[in-house]
């Protein structure tokens, strides 16, 4: 007989497994190589409490916080941990999300991973150069790529174009 608590159990441990192989508190690329390496003393000597959160722990920024969302000048953001050139503010958009959008990376600045954390499916952006975690990407994002690369803002910096 089919008990209101049976069903119950049955539906919990069904949900359990199914996470159980997605569930993870963050993205993994540690067998990839990059150019440049710190210890983790030197890169939380390097960065900002909240830049190294998000670079190195893969944590998120809160929407609406970061002063790049309404950075409008003409230049590049680049990455906070080392500096390298990420996005043109050409491919830059508002997405309404609360995140600096960019609807293309400068090529060969980022690369990506899977990230199954907290039971999604996503995929992770970093820096190509460093690794540090940027933020994700999407396909909801405008003409010509159909692509919205969603960063946080923290992990990066923008230099202005030369007048």
């Amino acid at each position: 007989m089919i008990t209101r608590r049976l069903l119950l159990t049955g539906g919990a441990t069904g949900l359990v497994l199914a996470l159980a192989g997605t569930w993870r508190p963050g993205t993994s690329i540690a067998d990839e190589v990059f150019e440049v390496t710190h210890t983790e003393a030197e890169w939380r000597r390097m960065l900002t409490a909240d830049q190294y959160a998000v670079l190195r722990e893969a944590a998120t920024e809160r929407p609406y916080t970061s002063p790049l969302l309404h950075e409008e000048r003409s230049g590049k953001f680049a990455c906070a941990g080392c500096d390298l050139d990420l996005f043109s503010s050409t491919t830059k958009f508002d997405s309404g999300t609360g995140w600096p959008s960019f609807w293309s990376p400068l090529d060969n600045a980022v690369g990506t991973t899977r990230d199954t954390s907290y039971g999604m499916i996503r995929t992770a952006v970093h820096c190509r150069r460093c690794g540090g975690h940027l933020g994700h990407l999407f396909d909801d994002g405008p003409a010509p790529t159909g692509l919205r690369y969603c960063m946080d803002g923290v992990a990066m910096t923008f230099k202005p174009a030369a007048a």
